[in-house]
């Protein structure tokens, strides 16, 4: 791919992610609005899916049909709907309820490093086309200072000396949650290689909100009838969740995650906190400290120089 072509979807990983780190704040807002976890995700991904599938049925084509080409492949999606939609957000969301939004921001953003270090395990040891169109992972001097650069600033973003309480049950569920998402990362490029983005995206919405059926009878959901809908903190945000964050981002999420790699494409979950920041500082009122500002810039470089050989690299093909 030339490397106009790999600047633009670089472009589009750093504005997913812009919109991402909104969605952390997003949610914690609805939760203190009554919403559960579990809740919140099955509304979301409903609007996401029905949006979603009315537009494979009006493109037709591969977009429209109802499964994979294989039974292999179909579980595939089942793993990917887990990891990357219904256990992924049940323990984000969970989390939220036990911390802070900005807490859960930092701690999901160890997904690279996971992600890196699974890619690694699973082509050293297994062997097959799937483990062949792994991105291709070399621990160099740019990846690994990096990664050290951009973990040095989330940590002053995070511990800026404005006494953050730690959670354990939250800080776990967090842990889990980046742990799915580096799953998820394994597997996605190359289903939206094989099937397209709107397709691969709508079979992990369908398999995520079948498989968040459980959670959903393991929760009380009585607290519905007390939830103010009409209020446009509810509405406005579980809009903006079902839409944005959830129809367009993971479309185009996937196609970047094919275009620039697995590994390269999820270094860009370290501006997580930097987003969550900022959403913070306008919807929430929160005052950003000058060392939350350098820890904040400490990302974006690290996550521009743990990207530099490869994108060097790839412009060489």
């Amino acid at each position: 791919m030339k490397r106009q072509g790999k600047f633009f979807f670089h472009v589009l990983a750093f504005l997913t992610m812009a919109l991402w780190g909104v969605t952390f704040v997003s949610t914690k807002t609805l939760i203190n609005h009554g919403l559960t976890p579990a809740q919140i995700f099955t509304i979301r991904f409903i609007i996401a899916y029905l949006g979603l599938l009315a537009v494979c049925l009006f493109r037709g084509g591969r977009d429209k049909r109802a499964f994979s080409h294989s039974l292999r492949h179909e579980l595939v999606f089942v793993i990917t709907g887990i990891t990357g939609g219904s256990l992924y957000f049940w323990t984000e969301n969970s989390a939220l309820s036990y911390t802070q939004a900005c807490n859960v921001s930092f701690i999901v953003c160890i997904a690279p490093l996971l992600t890196v270090l699974l890619t690694l395990a699973l082509k050293k040891m297994f062997k097959g086309p799937f483990m062949d169109g792994l991105e291709d992972v070399k621990v160099r001097f740019p990846l690994v200072a990096g990664t050290i650069l951009a973990l040095s600033g989330m940590v002053m973003v995070i511990f800026d000396g404005n006494g953050v309480s730690l959670s354990p049950k939250g800080d776990i569920l967090a842990f889990l949650a980046a742990l799915c998402w580096a799953v998820y990362s394994q597997f996605m490029g190359q289903m939206t290689d094989r099937y397209g983005s709107l397709f691969a995206t709508r079979k992990v919405f369908f398999w995520g909100l079948v498989t968040i059926v459980p959670f959903l009878l393991l929760t009380d959901n009585s607290n519905l009838a007390q939830v103010r809908f009409d209020h446009i903190q509810v509405w406005g945000n579980l809009l903006f969740l079902s839409t944005i964050a959830s129809l367009v981002c993971f479309v185009v999420w996937n196609r970047v995650m094919l275009a620039i790699g697995n590994v390269t494409a999820t270094n860009y979950v370290y501006l997580n906190p930097v987003f969550t920041l900022i959403a913070a500082v306008i919807i929430l009122d929160e005052r950003m400290t000058l060392v939350s500002g350098l820890g904040s810039a400490m990302i974006l470089g690290g996550v521009i120089l743990a990207g530099a050989k490869k994108r060097t690299e790839q412009t060489k093909k």
